[in-house]
């Protein structure tokens, strides 16, 4: 029950000092940090037209997020989410121009299905470097991010450009027949659908699958997994695999829900932003959805203080900064043994030891 509390309370504590710390930081641009507490809320859960705008954002984070949570509970930290994500929307909206597709939900599950398929490989390609060429995962991921985003820049502005775009290079854009439209005829997609049910269906696969206490494992105790025969190098590759899938799914869901076709727009950060919201649901599939729906409202509300209080826009980048390096403090404190370091402590400011009788020193 402790450990529960402790899990659940130190997040909120640093997000409610994050934003006391954001407070600060705009009162210096001569900002009421109250005004910006009301905005942030207003923005991102004030009414109808706030929640679409945050559950819209959502759905890419907890899927990026998922590319970071996945591969952690094999052992790896795995930040290259946004290379994933990139050549994910561009092998979806390069295969809807180069294949015939059928029309309806069957084409838009097979452009999606290409933007997992390139995810899944790139991230893959990490673990691979890892596990049989001991490159560090964290460093060879990063790197592979910016490979990814200069190779996608150089595509959209190169050989698959669309001459018809002018002023913005892009691919072509996709078919009608293929693009994903709203939930009930709102302006959240299907993509936030894709993204539960991604968090829910890896959260099971962990909990109650062979394979996914395997990962775990490995993930927990390398050397007792190697004991019991476990096959590391595989589920490292496939825990890239399937975080790579996620975010190359995100990738293609912004392309067909949101873009139309691939540009310069899609680098948006949300393969950076998955880590904090990882970090923050501390690897937990099932916790990835609240956590991504409360970043999600953040960058929502972002263009309505630049609106009503004239900050910039990214200054939510800011906020989302400062709530990283809390929450990787909060893992820190998480670490401590408290008892144990009090009981110096105590030593120290307890009763002096009694003289001994036959003198000479105290016992």
């Amino acid at each position: 029950m402790r450990n529960t509390l402790v899990d659940l309370g130190l997040p909120v504590l640093a997000i409610a000092a994050a934003l006391a710390l954001f407070g600060v930081f705009v009162s210096f641009a001569g900002v009421s940090p109250v005004d910006v507490w009301v905005l942030l809320f207003k923005g991102a859960f004030g009414d109808w037209y706030s929640w679409q705008n945050t559950l819209q954002r959502a759905a890419p984070l907890m899927l990026t997020a998922l590319c970071v949570a996945v591969p952690a509970r094999a052992g790896l930290v795995v930040i290259g989410g946004e290379g994933a994500l990139v050549l994910g929307g561009l092998a979806c909206a390069t295969l809807a121009h180069t294949v015939p597709l059928p029309g309806g939900v069957p084409g838009t599950m097979l452009v999606c299905a290409a933007g997992a398929l390139a995810g899944a490989l790139w991230i893959s390609l990490a673990g691979w470097l890892r596990q049989f060429r001991g490159i560090n995962e964290t460093i060879s991921s990063l790197l592979l991010a910016y490979i990814a985003i200069g190779l996608f820049k150089h595509l959209v502005e190169g050989p698959l450009r669309d001459p018809a775009s002018l002023n913005k290079p892009s691919t072509h854009s996709l078919p009608e027949s293929l693009r994903m439209g709203g939930i009930a005829g709102s302006d959240v997609h299907w993509g936030l659908v894709l993204g539960v049910v991604a968090c829910i269906t890896l959260a099971l696969w962990m909990r109650w699958t062979a394979s996914g206490f395997s990962l775990r494992v490995v993930g927990g105790n390398p050397r007792a997994a190697q004991l019991v025969g476990l096959p590391a190098s595989r589920l490292i590759l496939l825990a890239c695999v399937l975080g790579g899938a996620c975010a190359g799914l995100a990738g293609a869901v912004e392309v067909a829900a949101v873009h139309t076709n691939a540009n310069a727009s899609l680098i948006a950060f949300y393969g950076y932003a998955g880590i904090l919201v990882s970090f923050m649901a501390r690897h937990h599939p099932l916790a990835i959805i609240p956590v991504a729906i409360l970043f999600g409202g953040f960058g929502a509300a972002g263009s309505l203080l630049q609106r009503r209080l004239g900050l910039p826009d990214a200054s939510v980048l800011v906020l989302q900064g400062i709530a990283f390096v809390l929450i990787l403090a909060s893992e820190a404190l998480r670490a401590v043994d408290w008892k144990a370091r009090g009981k110096p402590l105590v030593r120290a400011l307890g009763p002096a030891p009694l003289p001994n009788p036959a003198g000479g020193n105290p016992p």
